[in-house]
């Protein structure tokens, strides 16, 4: 029997936040990233929501002996679904295949007191140019909803716990792109 996978389409994109092997680029048709606010998080974070025109790219990972347990506790504020038939590779054989996606009805928009992480959004930015290059984080912003909710520069003290250290020229140019879009940044108070 073959080991299940999930597909990441946010943070999970960067391999070093996890140790889950057997990676590939992918993507799933019928969905789209939101930035969203949850109870059941003090900050805005991803989530997959339905869209019939809109494809978005990520990465694909086995789950050894389908041992969901990590991953279920790192992805607590999702629900697991299952994407097999919406979700492409370049895998020669057909997959078992879960995205993870908040519950509609148990999401918000973001605030000024959920807003998102720069250092969550800097560690996705940099999984999908390590994976997909620049063409891949613009790919990402241009598929992702929510770009005028309050992103807090925490860089400083990064309270994301799986935040990747961002060298110069990769923060010039994610900073660049959120530039480009009109995002607002939260500087924090002296």
């Amino acid at each position: 029997m073959n080991d299940p996978f999930f597909f990441g389409y946010g943070s999970l994109v960067n391999t070093a936040t996890h140790d889950f092997e057997n990676t590939r680029t992918a993507s799933a048709r019928g969905w789209r990233r939101a930035w969203r606010h949850t109870s059941l998080r003090e900050v805005s974070f991803l989530t997959a929501v339905p869209d019939t025109l809109s494809r978005i790219d990520g990465l694909i990972a086995s789950v050894p002996g389908s041992d969901w347990a990590a991953l279920d506790a790192r992805e607590h504020a999702y629900e697991r679904l299952n994407a097999t038939h919406q979700v492409e590779h370049e895998v020669p054989h057909p997959l078992d295949i879960a995205i993870y996606a908040i519950a509609p009805e148990r999401h918000g928009p973001p605030s000024d007191d959920h807003p998102i992480l720069m250092s969550y959004l800097e560690t996705v930015l940099q999984g999908y140019l390590h994976q997909f290059g620049r063409d891949g984080v613009v790919g990402f912003i241009a598929t992702t909803d929510g770009w005028d909710a309050p992103i807090r520069d925490d860089r400083a003290a990064p309270v994301y716990p799986r935040h990747q250290r961002i060298t110069a020229e990769q923060s010039e140019m994610f900073r660049d792109c959120l530039t480009d879009i009109g995002a607002r940044i939260m500087v924090p108070s002296a």
